[in-house]
């Protein structure tokens, strides 16, 4: 069988690498490399990268749009099957009517259709994640469900959670390649459908509301955009202390040198360190000696 495999970050590289080791990868299609990180250095897809370091001398595209010519080259690669994982543009009809599509979308669909069902889940404190292989249509995430695997939430954070669904993905893909002639697609249920739009930085911006809320936002954007106060500071290593007590904002009610507890609106958390805007991350207890704030000071 030869398979296409169309995907970008990490979670498509660790399904990728699962699948070079039982079946013939003819190309591979990733979004061109982009500048990232402080000093914005050229950095290639993680995709791209693995094959690099295999020496595979499998074909790597990353085509700036996917229009007719393109649809037409990979025509020329004579495939039985496209695999799709976290690739990052929809795919237009010419593409699909290549060969049956199938993508590997890190949510139970109809659920999470769209760009960060990984957030979105945590964001909704799902009691299940789950990985859902679907034949790929013309829409968003809209095509009938081939299989899926799920697994309880045992409050991952969005880095761990990401590698958890990649070798789901990775073992369903398997799975489906060996039994794909006796399955019987599924139609999502239109009246369970919701959507997810891509993450933005603003969207790690936080107020001493509800613990609750925070702890997950904090779980959910870890890595990036991660949670941060309207005046930019950071808070990392966040933990619910309790969720009932009512508090001021932002008041420090409990400091050790290994973490301070903070006061929500509902609830408290524990931060375990803090960083400043164009500063590098301290412990909270250093950063409130520096600060020289002490119990019954806001954090702000």
């Amino acid at each position: 069988m030869r398979i296409i495999f169309m995907g970008t970050p990490d979670y498509a590289a660790i399904i990728l690498e699962s699948l070079l080791a039982h079946y013939e990868v003819c190309a591979l299609v990733c979004q061109e490399d982009k500048k990232a990180g402080r000093n914005l250095h050229l950095q290639m897809p993680a995709t791209k990268r693995l094959l690099l370091q295999k020496d595979s001398g499998i074909p790597i595209l990353q085509p700036d749009k996917l229009d007719d010519d393109f649809a037409e080259t990979l025509k020329n690669f004579a495939c039985d099957k496209i695999i799709v994982a976290a690739y990052g543009k929809i795919l237009p009809q010419k593409i699909l009517n290549l060969a049956p599509c199938i993508n590997l979308h890190a949510s139970i669909l109809p659920q999470f259709r769209g760009a960060s069902p990984i957030q979105q889940s945590i964001l909704k404190d799902e009691k299940y994640f789950g990985v859902t292989a679907m034949q790929m249509s013309e829409g968003l995430d809209c095509g009938d469900i081939l299989g899926f695997k799920v697994f309880q939430n045992s409050l991952q954070n969005a880095r761990e959670l990401f590698v958890e669904l990649a070798k789901v993905a990775a073992d369903l893909i398997l799975e489906y390649l060996e039994r794909w002639e006796s399955i019987m697609p599924l139609e999502q249920i239109g009246a369970d459908v919701s959507y997810c739009k891509k993450i933005k930085k603003e969207c790690g911006e936080i107020l001493f509301d509800n613990a609750d809320s925070l702890a997950r936002k904090a779980r959910a954007y870890e890595g990036w955009p991660e949670i941060y106060l309207p005046s930019g500071l950071k808070l990392k290593g966040i933990k619910i202390a309790e969720s009932v007590s009512e508090n001021m904002e932002g008041e420090i009610l409990q400091i050790t040198k290994e973490q301070i507890r903070v006061g929500c609106k509902i609830g408290s958390i524990w931060i375990e360190s803090l960083q400043a805007p164009s500063k590098k991350a301290m412990s909270a207890y250093q950063y409130l000696q520096g600060k020289r704030l002490k119990i019954g000071d806001i954090l702000e």
